[in-house]
């Protein structure tokens, strides 16, 4: 793969973590959406953690577009995304993997292992030096 495409293709990737975490980020603003995304009413104490949780999704989803376009984010970028998408699923496989809305969370999270795991080798191989 020649360098410019490779480039393309670590854009897209982070483009791809973004927009995976965009739906949990958009509850911080339209905390109704908890109902669609979670199983969870967008009143009392749930409702205000999980609106909280929008609030760290829009985190990552931010550093996911900074990394995209600003190598030198990237390393840390990687570490927000890993940690978002494969801490979902570690605490999903130990809930017993439940049934719900929580499942369709574990396959968009599952479909993410791809692109993040293209973009943590972009981010932490080695600095190739050219001939």
């Amino acid at each position: 793969m020649g360098k410019n495409m490779e480039k393309r293709w670590v854009v897209v990737a982070w483009m791809i973590l973004a927009i995976i975490h965009m739906p949990p980020a958009a509850v911080l603003m339209a905390p109704e959406l908890s109902t669609r995304l979670y199983g969870v009413e967008p009143h009392g104490t749930i409702a205000t953690l999980i609106t909280h949780r929008g609030a760290l999704f829009l985190t990552v989803m931010a550093s996911c577009l900074f990394a995209a376009f600003d190598p030198a984010s990237r390393r840390l970028g990687t570490i927000s995304a890993g940690i978002s998408v494969v801490g979902f699923l570690l605490i999903y496989l130990q809930a017993g993997l439940p049934d719900g809305p929580l499942r369709t969370v574990a396959l968009v999270d599952s479909a993410a292992l791809v692109p993040l795991a293209f973009v943590v080798w972009a981010a932490w191989r080695p600095a190739t030096t050219a001939p």
